[in-house]
């Protein structure tokens, strides 16, 4: 066996955004993909899926096609069994949640809040707002706790004159950068002092992997947050509505304090760029909770 190309190949797949590159080829229609559609899959510039392209062809993992002028990407059958090892045996055409333990789990949850057909209709429009851009073998749990989240929204807005903490939305364009960072640096600092959500008018499948890596390095766990569409009930629930970049995708309702901040988009931007915008919401959060929970 030749020990130094075996290392050489589990380092390049354990890379995650190869890793993803690889889920998207396999479950692919035909098995193969462009570079183009990868890229706005995963919401990355093209220059950077090709580059892990090429460390993936380098090491054989996939083979290339040319098609005129099309290049076509398959996972090279050498390799199917390695990369079904990386990504698991789950075949995404043959998994399909459970959307009726579902709701009959999140009715029980919401008994004497909610009717368990309300549970049941707003379980179904969930998935339907997630397989939108969501592919992954996660959409049973992501289902059931978007819709938690939800009801939990909506019943805090229907006892809007509680006394409880004050909650904050952050929303940008795919919920997969900054608002992933502002949320979950808010969480960190405030803890239960303050509910935290997070939202995208147009959310991308997954949160980018240097975006849970700048979180890691102070210390916050991304934890099991993924993009989710922006709804009418996360605003009508917000004390405070911050966007970052979205323009005018935001319902405005009365009552809610709206806060816009400029910020660089940290898509395609290098890990220090990402610090450099992950610092500056972190001086604008820390400034917020003052604002909203002033020391005694």
């Amino acid at each position: 066996m030749d020990w130094t190309a075996s290392a050489r190949e589990l380092t390049t797949l354990a890379d995650p955004t190869r890793a993803r590159i690889l889920r998207i080829i396999r479950e692919s229609a035909d098995g193969r993909a462009l570079v183009g559609n990868l890229a706005e899959t995963l919401a990355l510039r093209q220059p950077t899926v090709s580059h892990h392209m090429k460390a993936l062809l380098a090491d054989g993992i996939v083979t290339r096609e040319p098609d005129g002028r099309r290049v076509w990407y398959a996972i090279a059958p050498a390799h199917r069994e390695r990369v079904d090892a990386l990504l698991g045996d789950v075949e995404i055409d043959t998994f399909e949640p459970d959307l009726d333990r579902i709701a009959t789990d999140l009715a029980l949850r919401f008994r004497g809040v909610f009717s368990p057909e309300t549970v049941a209709a707003t379980v179904q429009e969930s998935f339907d707002l997630l397989a939108r851009t969501d592919t992954s073998t996660t959409l049973g749990s992501r289902t059931a706790t978007f819709t938690a989240a939800r009801l939990d929204a909506l019943a805090s807005d229907s006892d809007s004159g509680s006394d409880g903490p004050p909650t904050v939305l952050f929303v940008c364009v795919q919920n997969a950068g900054r608002s992933q960072l502002a949320g979950g640096i808010l969480r960190q600092l405030a803890g239960d002092r303050v509910i935290v959500r997070t939202a995208g008018s147009a959310p991308a499948p997954d949160v980018r992997s240097s975006i849970a890596t700048a979180l890691e390095e102070i210390g916050v766990a991304l934890g099991g947050e993924f993009p989710k569409p922006l709804t009418d009930d996360a605003v009508r629930a917000a004390d405070v509505v911050v966007t970052m970049g979205c323009g005018d995708a935001c319902p405005i309702y009365p009552g809610r304090r709206y806060l816009d901040w400029d910020l660089d988009d940290p898509v395609g931007k290098s890990l220090d760029r990402i610090r450099e915008i992950r610092n500056d919401i972190d001086t604008r959060v820390r400034s917020l909770l003052a604002d909203l929970i002033p020391e005694s």
